[in-house]
């Protein structure tokens, strides 16, 4: 069976791309994640890998949709290969079942992380140079109602409510709920 991987780095981003490139390829089986690909912490990724069997080839448009990481990458499939599953790239136009396709494999998951690390070197050194501006201030603080925020923190320190369901009626996560807790002394 030809078993697709697409990947994009948010749900904002469009996978039509790669979508079609799976359909071109006759690919019967799509498995698509919405995450960045910094490592394999990714439900599509991880239900592929248990899915695949001998005899199956997964392909992907780039190395790069399936792995951000030389090591990954190897891992990744490593294991397919261990399940005598075949691997393809079609942007690369690598094929895991010749020793050159193994060795190619290897140079571009190593361009890939490097993508990814200039990437967040370029991100960082814009983030320097507008903080010197004074354009880049960082996140910006969620605003609160601290009237309501005290009347509700109160409530939580009588023991009426828990901490869970004073976050819940704030609408906070935790860091955030603690954090202002304690800037406000409540």
């Amino acid at each position: 069976m030809l078993v697709g991987y697409v990947r994009v780095s948010t749900e904002e981003q469009n996978e039509a791309r790669q979508l079609t490139a799976m359909r071109e390829n006759n690919v019967e089986r799509i498995f698509s994640d919405k995450r960045s690909g910094k490592n394999t912490e990714r439900a599509a990724l991880n239900e592929m890998l248990s899915f695949v069997r001998d005899g199956d080839t997964v392909i992907t448009e780039s190395i790069s949709r399936i792995a951000r990481s030389t090591r990954d990458l190897l891992n990744i499939v490593d294991t397919l290969t261990q399940k005598g599953v075949e691997f393809i790239s079609l942007k690369e136009k690598i094929d895991t079942t010749t020793p050159q396709g193994k060795f190619m494999l290897t140079v571009f998951a190593a361009m890939a992380e490097l993508e990814r690390e200039n990437i967040l070197q370029r991100q960082r050194e814009g983030i320097a140079e507008a903080k010197k501006a004074g354009k880049y201030k960082g996140r910006q603080p969620i605003k609160i109602d601290e009237a309501k925020f005290k009347a509700v923190c109160a409530e939580w320190r009588a023991e009426q409510i828990s901490a869970t369901e004073a976050m819940r009626r704030l609408g906070l996560k935790p860091n955030t709920f603690y954090r202002r807790v304690k800037e406000l002394n409540v």
